[in-house]
C-alpha cells in the first residue's frame, strides 16, 4: 500500500469519525412507550436523563416523549411497584420499554427518620413511616394539606373549627392522640417554623401552637413522608409524636394545572381552587419548580333552629312572661317577625359554621450544580402563602344591654373576627462531598403573622350612639431561623459491619414572638354607665368594654421576646449483618431561656424470614415550651361552666401567674418505647403493625379557668375588667398507648385492569396518669380540681376519636379511574367541668365516611375527575339541646332561653358538612 494510499484511507476515516462525531453531539428528541409486564401501557412513569434534571413522565396511554437529550445519555425509567431500567440510547430516538414488576419492594423509598446517605423503603425501615404521593394528594377533593392527611394517614388527625377565634383560621393538627406541638412538621429535611397562634379555646390542642401546613399548596408537594414514632433525638423538639416531611417537587418538567370547584348538598361550603406547577432544566445542571394555588372556600352554616323569640323588648330577660297563652305567644312571635322584616334583620347572619377563607400561595424549589467534580450543589426553597378569613363569633341579643348599643343595633348583632394570615419561609443551602463525607450547610428562616379586624361590632362603653363598628385588634407574630451543618458518609465492610453510616453535625437556632396592640377602642373600657347603683353603698352596671367578638390586645400585652438553641448530634446506623439493622442516635441541645435537654434512640430490625421482619426501637425525647406559651397573654371571651365571661390569659412572668404558685415553664420530657412487624405476603400485599407506648412527663397545658365566683380568687383579680383568669402550667403526666396497622396489596390482572388496595387503622388510647398542682392550690381547697378540671381531661384523654379505619381501593381501566374510600371517625367524649352537671357529659358515636372519585384521561394533555366527598351525608351525632350546655349549644346562661344560633354538630370529628360535590379538571403541558 503506497503512501498516498494509506494517507486517503486515513483522511476518510478521520472524515468519517468527524461526521459520526458531530451527529453524535448533536441533542435528540426521544419518543416511545413503557408497558407493563403484561404488556399493557404504563402510566406515570418518571423518565430521566440520568445525571440530569431532565425528565418527564409517561401518559394515560403510557407514552413519552424527551427532547434535547444527548444522544450518548442514558436514561432511567423508574414507577413505585416496578424494577427501576436504565437504557443507553446509543443514538435512538424511539423505544419501547417493559417494566418489570418488583415483587419484592412495592412502597416508596424514604429518608425521613435516617440519616443514612441512601433512602429505604418503608417496609425496611426501623421505624414505622407513611408514604403520601402526589398522585394521592390530588385523586379526591381535600384542598388543604391537613384535609388530605387526615383521611390517607390514620394516625394524623385534623378538623376544622368554629367560634374559636384564631383557631377557626389555623386548624389544629395531631399524630397519634397527641398535641399539635408535639409533631415536628419539616421542607425537604428541614426544620418547618410554627404558626403564630395560640389555641386557647375549647379545641383539641388546647393550650398548644401547632404548624400551619395549609400555607403549603398541594401542588408543590412531591410527596409526604409520616414518620410515626418519636424522634427528638434526631430531628429535636417538638418531634414526640412523630415527623412529618414535606418533599417538594424536584422532578417536575413542562407545567400542570388543575381546577376544583364543588359546594355542599345545602348549597354552602362553596369551594373554588386553581393551582399550577411548572418545573423546567437549567442547561442539565439544575431545576426550578415553581407552584401556585388560589383558593376560595365559603362559610358552612349549620346552627340550630331559633324557635325563642328573636326580639321582645317588653320583657328585661326577652323571654315571654309566663302566663301566656299559645296564641298570645303566637301574637308575639309575629310582631317579633315582623320586626325583622321591618329592619332587615337576616337569620342567617346568626351563623354557626366553618370560616370564610380566601388563600393566595406560591412555592418555588430548586437547586443548581456549581462545580460537577465535586458535586456541589447550591440550594434554595420557600414561599409566600397569605390567608384571609372571616367568622362569625356570638350573637349579641338586643336585650343584653351592657353588650350591645339599641341605637346602632336595633335588633343585635353578630361580631365578625377577619383574620389575615402572612406567611414566608426560605431555606438556602450548600451541599457537596468533602473528605468523602456528604456535607450539607443551610440556613432556614420563617415567619408567620396572624392579624385580626373585628367588623359589625362595637364598643358598648361608648356613649350610646358613638361606637365605631370596626377595630383593628392587633397582630400576633413568630419567626425562626435555623443554621445546620451536618455531614454523612457511608462505610461498607467496617471490620465484622457490612456497613456503618455515620452522620453528624450541629445546629443554631434564633426564635422570636410579638405581639402587638390593637387600636385603643379595640380594648379600651370606657365606663358607660348602664344602670345607676341600687343602693347608697352600691355600684353601678358598667357596660362591657372592648370590642364585641374579640377584644383586642393590649398595650401591656405587648410581647417582644426571643431566644437562643444550640444543639449537636451524632447517628450512627449500621448493617450489621445480611439479617440485622441496628441506628443510634444521640442529641445534646442548650436553651437560653430554661436550660438543656439531652436525648438518645436506639432502633432496629431483624429478619427473621425473607420477607418477615421484627423492628422496634426506645428513646427519651423532649418538648420546649413555645415562646407562645411562655409569653401570651390576653382578654378574650369564653365559656366557663354556663356562663359567657371575659377571660384573661396570663403569661409565666406575670405576678398574677406566680400568685397562684405556678413555677417557671420548663420542658415536656418523654419515654417512647415501639415494637413492630413488617411482612410480605405472596410478593404483592406488603403488612405492617406496629404498637407503642409514649409516656410524657411535665406536659404543658393551658389551665382550666379560675373564676371570680371563687373569693380568693375574686380577691387576686382585684379591679381587672374581666371575670376569670387562666395561665400555662407544666400540670399534668399522660400516657399515650396505641396500635398501628398498614397494609396494601397492588394487581394487575386482565388486559388493562389495576387495581390497588389499602387497609390502615390506628387504635389509641391518652390518659392522665398525674396531676402538677402548687402548694398554693394544694393549700386551698376551693381551688383544688380547677387547675385542670374534667373538661380539660376529657378533651385531652377523650377529645380526638381513639381509632381510625382507612379502607381504599383505586381501579384502573385504560384511561379510566376511580377511587373509592372509607374512613371509621372512633367516638369522642365532651365532659362538663362540674362534676355535678355530669348529665350533660355526650358521647358521640364512631362514624363511617365515604368518597368517591371517577376520573378520565379525555387526551393527552386533558383530564377530568368528578365525585363526591361524604358519598352517604353524614353527620356527627347531634348535641344535646340542654341550654346548661353551653359549651356545646352557645346557649347564654341557664336563664336565657333564647338560646339564638346553637350548634347541632361537634366539630370534632370529621367536621359537619355534609356531602360535597365536586369537579376537577387537569391539564398538562
Amino acid at each position: 500500500m503506497t503512501h498516498s494510499t494509506t494517507t486517503r484511507i486515513g483522511l476518510l476515516a478521520l472524515l468519517w469519525w468527524l461526521t459520526a462525531a458531530t451527529a453524535w453531539a448533536q441533542n435528540l428528541t426521544v419518543t416511545g412507550r413503557v408497558l407493563d409486564a403484561t404488556s399493557q401501557p404504563q402510566p406515570g412513569v418518571t423518565v430521566l436523563e440520568q445525571g440530569t434534571t431532565n425528565g418527564t413522565s409517561t401518559d394515560g396511554d403510557g407514552r413519552f416523549s424527551l427532547s434535547n437529550v444527548p444522544a450518548t445519555a442514558t436514561l432511567v425509567f423508574s414507577a413505585v411497584g416496578s424494577v427501576t431500567q436504565t437504557v443507553p440510547l446509543n443514538g435512538r430516538t424511539t423505544l419501547e420499554i417493559r417494566l418489570a414488576t418488583n415483587q419484592t419492594e412495592l412502597n416508596e423509598v424514604v429518608v425521613t427518620g435516617s440519616r443514612a446517605t441512601e433512602g429505604r423503603s418503608n417496609i425496611l425501615t426501623t421505624s414505622p413511616v407513611d408514604v403520601i404521593s402526589a398522585r394521592e394528594i390530588k385523586a379526591y377533593a381535600q384542598t388543604d394539606v391537613t384535609q388530605i392527611l387526615t383521611y390517607i394517614a390514620p394516625s394524623f388527625q385534623s378538623t376544622r373549627q368554629t367560634v374559636t377565634d384564631g383557631t377557626d383560621f389555623v386548624d389544629p393538627a395531631t399524630l397519634r392522640g397527641l398535641g399539635p406541638d408535639q409533631v415536628l412538621v419539616l421542607v425537604n429535611g428541614k426544620r418547618r417554623h410554627t404558626s403564630a397562634l395560640v389555641n386557647i379555646n375549647g379545641t383539641p390542642g388546647r393550650g398548644s401552637v401547632g404548624t400551619d401546613m395549609n400555607v403549603i399548596p398541594p401542588a408543590a408537594i412531591k410527596r409526604i413522608e409520616v414518620l410515626r414514632e418519636g424522634a427528638a433525638a434526631q430531628y429535636g423538639s417538638d418531634a414526640i409524636a412523630g415527623v412529618i416531611n414535606i418533599q417538594l417537587k424536584d422532578d417536575t418538567t413542562g407545567i400542570s394545572v388543575s381546577s376544583t370547584a364543588g359546594q355542599t348538598t345545602k348549597s354552602d361550603g362553596q369551594v373554588f381552587q386553581a393551582d399550577a406547577n411548572l418545573g423546567f432544566g437549567l442547561g442539565r445542571r439544575g431545576f426550578i419548580d415553581v407552584s401556585g394555588q388560589f383558593s376560595n372556600r365559603s362559610f358552612v352554616d349549620r346552627s340550630g333552629p331559633d324557635t325563642a323569640p328573636l326580639i321582645y323588648l317588653g320583657t328585661s330577660g326577652g323571654n315571654y312572661p309566663s302566663g301566656l297563652s299559645d296564641a298570645q305567644k303566637l301574637d308575639l312571635k309575629a310582631r317579633d317577625n315582623a320586626l325583622v322584616a321591618q329592619n332587615g334583620f337576616n337569620r342567617r347572619d346568626i351563623r354557626v359554621g366553618s370560616a370564610d377563607t380566601r388563600t393566595y400561595g406560591s412555592f418555588v424549589n430548586a437547586a443548581y450544580t456549581l462545580v460537577p467534580s465535586i458535586g456541589l450543589e447550591a440550594y434554595f426553597a420557600g414561599g409566600l402563602t397569605r390567608r384571609t378569613g372571616r367568622s362569625g363569633a356570638l350573637y349579641r341579643l338586643p336585650t343584653q344591654v351592657t353588650q350591645t348599643d339599641a341605637s346602632i343595633y336595633p335588633n343585635g348583632f353578630l361580631p365578625f373576627i377577619n383574620s389575615t394570615v402572612n406567611d414566608a419561609s426560605a431555606i438556602v443551602g450548600l451541599r457537596g462531598r468533602v473528605l468523602g463525607f456528604a456535607a450539607d450547610l443551610s440556613n432556614t428562616y420563617g415567619r408567620n403573622a396572624l392579624d385580626y379586624n373585628v367588623t359589625n361590632t362595637l364598643n358598648a362603653s361608648l356613649p350610646l350612639g358613638t361606637s365605631p363598628t370596626s377595630f383593628y385588634a392587633g397582630q400576633l407574630a413568630f419567626q425562626q431561623n435555623t443554621t445546620n451543618l451536618g455531614f454523612s458518609r457511608k462505610f461498607t465492610e467496617v471490620g465484622p459491619l457490612a456497613t456503618l453510616n455515620v452522620a453528624f453535625g450541629g445546629e443554631f437556632r434564633v426564635d422570636n414572638f410579638q405581639i402587638v396592640a390593637g387600636e385603643e377602642g379595640s380594648y379600651r373600657n370606657y365606663q358607660r354607665v348602664v344602670a345607676p347603683a341600687t343602693t347608697p353603698m352600691g355600684s353601678p352596671t358598667y357596660a362591657a368594654g372592648a370590642a364585641q367578638g374579640f377584644p383586642g390586645y393590649q398595650p401591656q400585652d405587648a410581647t417582644n421576646k426571643s431566644r437562643t438553641n444550640l444543639a449537636g448530634y451524632l447517628d450512627f446506623e449500621s448493617d450489621i449483618t445480611e439479617k440485622l439493622l441496628l441506628s443510634l442516635a444521640g442529641r445534646a441541645e442548650r436553651y437560653s431561656d430554661f436550660g438543656s435537654n439531652v436525648s438518645g434512640k436506639v432502633a432496629a430490625r431483624y429478619s427473621i424470614l425473607d420477607g418477615l421482619a421484627l423492628r422496634g426501637a426506645i428513646s427519651n425525647g423532649f418538648r420546649a415550651p413555645s415562646l407562645q406559651q411562655r409569653y401570651f397573654t390576653n382578654s378574650s371571651t369564653q365559656f366557663s361552666g354556663s356562663v359567657l365571661r371575659d377571660v384573661l390569659t396570663t403569661n409565666n412572668d406575670s405576678p398574677l401567674t406566680q400568685a397562684f404558685g405556678i413555677e417557671s415553664l420548663k420542658q415536656e420530657k418523654s419515654n417512647n418505647y415501639s415494637l413492630g412487624l413488617t411482612a410480605r405476603i405472596l410478593k404483592t400485599i406488603t403488612l405492617t403493625v406496629d404498637a407503642y407506648q409514649i409516656d410524657i412527663r411535665d406536659r404543658i397545658v393551658l389551665s382550666s379557668q379560675f373564676n371570680r365566683d371563687n373569693p380568693l380568687v375574686n380577691t387576686l383579680l382585684g379591679t381587672l375588667p374581666v371575670q376569670g383568669i387562666q395561665f400555662f402550667a407544666n400540670a399534668v403526666n399522660t400516657r399515650t398507648r396505641g396500635l398501628d396497622i398498614v397494609a396494601n396489596e397492588r394487581l394487575t390482572f386482565g388486559s388493562d385492569n389495576r387495581l390497588t388496595l389499602t387497609a390502615a387503622a390506628n387504635f389509641n388510647e391518652t390518659v392522665v396518669r398525674s396531676f402538677n398542682s402548687s402548694a398554693f392550690i394544694d393549700s386551698n381547697p376551693s381551688l383544688q380540681n380547677t387547675l385542670f378540671d374534667r373538661a380539660q381531661r376529657a378533651r385531652l384523654e377523650n377529645g380526638q376519636p381513639r381509632s381510625k379505619i382507612n379502607l381504599s381501593a383505586d381501579y384502573g381501566y385504560k384511561i379510566f379511574g376511580v377511587n373509592l374510600r372509607t374512613v371509621r371517625f372512633g367516638e369522642v367524649q365532651t365532659k362538663d367541668p362540674n362534676p355535678a352537671r355530669s348529665f350533660i357529659d355526650q358521647t358521640f358515636s364512631a362514624k363511617w365516611v365515604t368518597d368517591l372519585t371517577v376520573s378520565a384521561q379525555i387526551i393527552r394533555n386533558i383530564g377530568l375527575s368528578v365525585g363526591v366527598n361524604n358519598l352517604f351525608n353524614v353527620y356527627p351525632d347531634r348535641l344535646y339541646q340542654d341550654p346548661n350546655n353551653n359549651e356545646q349549644s352557645l346557649a347564654y346562661s341557664t336563664a336565657d332561653a333564647t338560646n339564638r344560633g346553637r350548634f347541632l354538630y361537634n366539630s370534632n370529628q370529621f367536621g359537619f358538612n355534609g356531602a360535597f360535590y365536586f369537579g376537577r379538571l387537569n391539564f398538562t403541558l
